[in-house]
């Protein structure tokens, strides 16, 4: 049996708000954007989460939100700013076979890099921008037996390619 992990860091947030504190600030115009291209393009690939594990601050939860899928979302405190440790650790307690996970760099950069057996072939790959989303599939029955260089990468993607796309259409 497989499992697939949607792994993708939020969208790019505003900076300039009066937002009372990080973990409260909110994503800007272009963020809501590349969320809801990223929801797109992740529909259009038959990659469709059945559980949702997300950061609980507010840039996560708005970019798990604009991707726009019908499925049952836990918001997860220890993965706000969470190091590839802990992202791993919360993986491993996922029940559902199509896992999306949502959190921040730079941990998420550094769990994609340490879980996958090779990387994509792709340029912004290394730093892992707003909106990356990495989908890796595993050779494992369930969760729990996850171990680190394992996954196999399915594809790669950055919001800018999505938003580039649909300007061209």
């Amino acid at each position: 049996m497989t499992r697939t992990l949607i792994l993708t860091r939020h969208a790019k947030s505003a900076w300039g708000n009066n937002a009372p504190s990080d973990h409260a600030r909110p994503l800007n115009k272009r963020g809501r954007r590349s969320a809801a291209a990223l929801g797109d393009w992740l529909r259009r690939n038959d990659q469709i989460p059945d559980q949702i594990l997300c950061s609980s601050s507010q840039r996560t939860r708005e970019t798990q939100e604009l991707m726009a899928f019908d499925a049952p979302t836990v918001f997860i405190e220890r993965l706000y700013h969470a190091s590839s440790e802990i992202i791993f650790q919360a993986l491993r307690e996922a029940t559902q076979n199509r896992v999306m996970l949502v959190s921040h760099n730079p941990g998420i950069a550094a769990f994609a890099h340490a879980v996958v057996a090779t990387p994509p072939d792709h340029i912004r790959f290394d730093d892992y921008p707003t909106g990356a989303t990495l989908v890796v599939r595993f050779d494992i029955n369930n969760w729990a037996d996850l171990s680190w260089s394992s996954g196999n990468v399915v594809d790669f993607v950055v919001p800018r390619e999505l938003l580039e796309e649909e300007v061209g259409a």
